[in-house]
């Protein structure tokens, strides 16, 4: 029996208490054509398809319209309406202090514009509510998700996520889509080392949650974009980019408590596997097919260019020989992780009896067929793959007793 790590506990699907068990959040600026519609056609949606107590917290970040007095009269008509005026400008601003005073165990929050589709809000929180996921993001770059916008903001979206890749090796696919959700007690940890208060606010959170070891859950979302966003592309980019750097210097320099945060909220290691399934055993199977099949392509032509003056025989013996040097150094590099050259003269001397069985196949095989009649050069290459094949099969086990358990 195999004993897997606890989960983080499950939010109580019916509090005992009259409190709501999420809270989604509408950040907004000036919104008081928008505010309206969106807050009813929300609240509509979660009365209808969100079986638990819910509140939405419209979260003003200094409005200079009439948005203020449009979200007051939305919790004075709604009661599961509630709203958050602040004096200064910022989305993540406006996001820390409504997520920080909220007494629901499972925190979201979403843009105004309503791009995404509803129809992604309970998966979305569904994995958060279980306790199996950290937190939760909705991705337009998923195969599955159905995205409507135009060729500039696509090429910036992928762009932002590549350099995300490149400069901070991050796994989560969509920064930027405004479709998220967190678990209460994990914001408690994170809000407070999270620096941005704009539109780098997300990107910074998902940083330091995965670099905490914790399990962040995407949702493919359809997702249109909204013609009148009165975001500034260009002083945005410049803002994630310092954003960027900042993160940057303070993972170099050990400046984030993340040991700290991986030993409070990270996962617990998952269990040894059984002994029928060595560790990696997954990947180390890709690796050495990938090398082999490149392998296998030098070694016919190897035979093929050699095949004309030495003869079969010789030119199989003279093919198989080089490649069987280059595909232990390439299995003993990429396959099973082996670096540096203590035991490489061990190692390929076992390649090289591997090598033997191979040679003794792939002769055996020329011997054979040569015996029984004059092949065509297709026949010839044709019985050479298929015994190579069985000699990788052999090189593999061999290879793998010689270096996956190495001391």
């Amino acid at each position: 029996m195999i004993l897997m790590p606890e989960p983080r506990a499950a939010v109580q699907a019916r509090p005992t208490a009259e409190g709501a068990v999420l809270d989604v959040v509408v950040p907004v600026y000036n919104e008081e054509v928008d505010l309206g519609p969106c807050v009813r056609r929300l609240h509509a949606y979660l009365t209808a398809q969100f079986p638990y107590p819910f509140r939405i917290t419209v979260a003003d970040n200094a409005s200079s319209d009439g948005t203020l007095a449009v979200a007051e009269a939305l919790a004075a008509e709604l009661p599961e309406v509630g709203v958050l005026h602040l004096a200064e400008k910022g989305r993540g601003r406006a996001l820390r202090a409504a997520w920080s005073v909220s007494p629901a165990p499972v925190l979201a929050y979403l843009d105004v514009d309503l791009s995404t589709d509803l129809a992604a809000l309970p998966p979305l929180v569904a994995p958060l509510l279980s306790g199996h996921s950290d937190l939760a993001i909705g991705t337009r770059l998923a195969r599955t998700s159905r995205v409507v916008r135009g060729a500039k903001r696509e090429v910036i979206s992928r762009g932002y996520n590549l350099l995300l890749r490149g400069t901070l090796a991050v796994r989560f696919s969509d920064a930027q889509c405004g479709f998220k959700a967190i678990r209460a007690d994990v914001a408690a940890e994170l809000l407070p080392l999270v620096q941005d208060t704009g539109w780098f606010f997300d990107t910074e959170l998902l940083v330091l949650a995965q670099r905490a070891g914790l399990r962040i859950h995407e949702v493919p979302v359809d997702w249109v974009d909204d013609p009148d966003s009165r975001v500034d592309i260009v002083a945005t980019a410049l803002a994630d980019l310092r954003g960027i750097g900042r993160l940057v210097r303070a993972l170099v320099t050990g400046a984030l408590p993340l040991a700290r945060l991986r030993a409070q909220l990270g996962r617990a290691p998952l269990p040894a596997p059984p002994a029928q399934v060595p560790v990696g055993l997954p990947g180390q199977l890709v690796r050495f097919a990938a090398v082999g099949v490149a392998s296998t392509l030098a070694y016919l032509l190897l035979f093929l260019l050699a095949r004309g003056p030495l003869g079969a025989q010789p030119a199989n013996l003279l093919a198989l020989l080089l490649t069987a040097v280059a595909n232990t150094a390439a299995n003993r590099r990429l396959t099973f992780g082996v670096t540096g050259r203590r035991h490489a003269g061990r190692h390929h001397l076992q390649g090289l009896l591997a090598f033997a069985l191979g040679l003794a196949l792939t002769s055996g095989s020329l011997a054979v067929l040569h015996a029984v009649t004059t092949p065509a050069r297709a026949v010839e290459l044709t019985v050479l793959v298929a015994a190579n094949l069985a000699a990788t099969a052999l090189r593999f086990l061999l290879l793998r007793l010689a270096l996956h358990h190495r001391p």
